[in-house]
């Protein structure tokens, strides 16, 4: 079982940044591929980017490609999503998420999700 909480979502302006973490309980962090999904209102929930258990592989959404960077440090059982040149169409609730295997871009892929932090990227 793995318990995942995200923190570091809030207001920026477009062309701004901000910084997702994602803490992770347990003690076998680095045996999940994790990956960021959002949510914008009205819509269904979307994949970001995904980092494998490692950290040496990672797959961007073309959205984002260019503009987010993600990271994790698998001794503090974190992840880290750095999102530059923010655009009011990535407001959204941002979730982090656990693989237990595979490298699928899909929601059903995902194994634990969090509760989600809200960005809001104002015009």
């Amino acid at each position: 079982q793995v318990q995942l909480v995200e923190s570091g979502g809030g207001l920026v302006q477009a062309g701004g940044s901000l910084r997702l973490s994602c803490a992770a309980s347990g003690r076998t962090f680095s045996s999940y591929a994790m990956g960021w999904f959002r949510q914008a209102p009205g819509k269904e929930r979307e994949f970001v980017v995904l980092i494998s258990r490692s950290g040496g592989t990672t797959n961007y959404a073309d959205s984002v490609k260019g503009r987010f960077t993600i990271s994790r440090d698998n001794a503090k059982n974190t992840v880290y999503l750095q999102m530059n040149s923010l655009k009011p169409e990535d407001t959204a609730v941002y979730y982090c998420a656990a693989a237990l295997s595979g490298w699928g871009t899909s929601v059903n892929a995902m194994n634990y999700w969090g509760k989600g932090t809200l960005v809001t990227v104002s015009s």
